[in-house]
């Protein structure tokens, strides 16, 4: 095929496949097919077209398409910069992953065929695992010592004032941060709300051991995050109905030498694959929420 011809084909499929990223971005399916199969498709793409002289640069060259990709949503404003720096060390390996595999595979014009034949049959099988996975939930547990009995340190754990502004360069970016926590009513049944920069948790109490469990199920969430983005507002799907807390709990063990051992518990999940992926991100994100509610809790009850 000569190279006029490489580069229209090339530009056609380019475009089929940005206008199906689309599609399912847009359709909120933040799956496999999204995260794991276009990028090596897009990385393929760009080795075909510019016939790198070695493996090296056509993984540059799959790399750099993705990554190219990825950034251009966020200058058409379809998705904020948190969550273009999460998804790129994810992409563009596997964007240099596909530039590499093409490479190898156009010394056979047979596996050329056979892998492009391969890849587009996994599309409709990876779109339909993406639309019916059911997304786990996982377990975020920390912990601190507190220099206070259980007594002193329950009443700051049902209800704390006002925490100061965060420092930590993720909560100023735009990740949700804890502000404030009341309570209506005591005992089982009461409802806990926990006040965060985006909207506030609502938090039914389902068992009440003072000074030792504080147990509750969520039953309403706000956003994750404010996008950062050039536009003045980018509300993606996952904004809404992804990353959903189920249920939480603090734990109160009494140590030696008036002090007790606090930990925050929170069983959540998230429709974005591959699950263990975006597990780290949102794992290490609640860690830092945890403590940061764990730590204002802490200085109210050793002051008090």
């Amino acid at each position: 095929m000569n190279t006029p011809l490489r580069c229209l084909v090339g530009l056609l499929s380019l475009a089929i496949l940005l206008a199906g990223g689309f599609g399912l971005l847009h359709g909120g399916l933040y799956g496999l097919t999204i995260f794991i199969l276009f990028p090596v498709l897009l990385g393929g793409l760009a080795s075909w077209v510019f016939r790198p002289a070695t493996a090296g640069r056509a993984a540059a060259f799959g790399a750099l398409a993705v990554t190219a990709a990825v950034c251009s949503l966020l200058l058409i404003g379809v998705e904020g910069l948190i969550c273009i720096a999460m998804a790129l060390p994810l992409a563009a390996p596997l964007g240099a992953l596909g530039g590499w595999m093409v490479y190898h595979a156009q010394a056979s014009r047979m596996a050329t065929r056979g892998g492009v034949a391969m890849m587009l049959m996994l599309l409709p099988t990876s779109i339909t695992w993406d639309a019916q996975a059911r997304p786990p939930v996982f377990e975020v547990r920390s912990s601190i010592v507190i220099a206070a009995p259980p007594e002193s340190v329950w009443k700051h754990v049902v209800t704390f004032s006002e925490l100061p502004e965060p420092q930590e360069w993720f909560f100023r970016a735009g990740i949700a941060y804890p502000k404030r926590a009341h309570i209506e009513g005591a005992g089982v049944g009461a409802v806990r709300y926990c006040e965060f920069s985006t909207g506030p948790f609502v938090e039914p109490i389902e068992v009440w051991d003072e000074p030792r469990l504080l147990r509750f199920r969520v039953t309403e969430n706000p956003a994750p995050m404010h996008e950062w983005s050039p536009y003045a507002q980018v509300l993606p799907k996952h904004l809404h109905g992804y990353l959903i807390s189920k249920q939480g709990q603090f734990r109160l063990t009494r140590l030696p030498g008036k002090r007790t051992l606090l930990e925050g518990t929170t069983w959540y999940q998230h429709g974005l694959w591959p699950a263990q992926y975006w597990r780290w991100w949102s794992d290490a994100i609640i860690h830092r929420i945890h403590l940061r509610v764990l730590n204002h809790i802490r200085m109210l009850a050793e002051k008090g």
